[in-house]
């Protein structure tokens, strides 16, 4: 991969992370259009690399919310924080079971399916559109809450859905206020992503032998730099329910991709 294709490629995952159209719909249809056609645990690979560089600029824009919630956890108390904590582990369990037992099927997924990401494009468009008519309430999110968010969560997973569209909108569409579904869907990441990190180190799963660093830290700084101000935007974005925007830029971006499959 060519140095500048990875940092368009940062550039695409650092924007569409936390904007709700899909980072890993993005980096396939982004992949196919400067013709890298890596094997799909390659591929991965360089999706979990990116990742990782929005999962540190969420890190960065929530590091107040990081650091009161370890030091609430910290007072061994069942506080506010440790509540907190508690519900973004019951809401990893959907996503660890799918990664443990169908991380392979997983992969095979990663490598250019433009027609599976237009589809997938077409069901974020809808909870989009369905979340923006939702009305703004003030309510938490619950434990009952946390574990269905995960299951959207685990379901995104799939390439065109968007994690953040998938999570913030069953949040919203299950009464809880928007800002607290953005704060929670945000956060909710970043010890899933650690956690696949560290799983694929020990195991020896993540091999960069063969792998142009210089690439892979330009697309990882684009990502870093791109996510901060992304992540930012979106929070705004969201507070004032702008999201059917993105409903019918998915829309259009899936029908585009399932049109191009078609006919190539």
């Amino acid at each position: 991969m060519e140095t500048i294709d990875a940092i368009i490629l940062g550039i695409i995952q650092g924007l569409t992370e936390f904007l709700p159209v899909s980072s890993s719909g993005h980096l396939e249809i982004g992949k196919a259009i400067l013709g890298d056609h890596s094997v799909p645990e390659e591929s991965l690979l360089f999706t979990v690399v990116l990742h990782f560089a929005t999962a540190l600029s969420t890190i960065v824009i929530f590091r107040k919310d990081i650091l009161d919630l370890i030091k609430g956890a910290l007072k061994f108390e069942w506080n506010d924080d440790l509540q907190f904590i508690s519900k973004i582990a019951l809401s990893m369990i959907p996503a660890v079971i799918i990664g443990l037992f169908f991380e392979e099927q997983l992969e095979s997924l990663f490598g250019g399916n433009l027609l599976l990401v237009g589809a997938m494009l077409l069901v974020t468009a809808v909870l989009l559109f369905l979340a923006d008519k939702a009305k703004d309430t003030g309510k938490p999110v619950t434990f009952s809450n946390a574990f269905i968010i995960g299951i959207s969560q685990a379901i995104a997973m799939l390439p065109g859905i968007s994690r953040s569209g998938a999570t913030i909108s069953t949040s919203v569409l299950l009464g809880n206020d928007k800002t607290k579904a953005a704060r929670f869907s945000f956060l909710m990441v970043v010890p899933l992503i650690f956690g696949k990190i560290a799983k694929d180190i020990l195991g020896g799963e993540l091999n960069f032998e063969n792998t142009d660093i210089t690439a892979l830290s330009a697309g990882f700084i684009a990502a870093f730099v791109c996510g901060l101000f992304a992540c930012t935007w979106m929070i705004s974005l969201v507070k004032k329910s702008k999201l059917s925007y993105f409903a019918i830029y998915c829309a259009i971006v899936g029908c585009i991709a399932i049109g191009y499959t078609v006919l190539n």
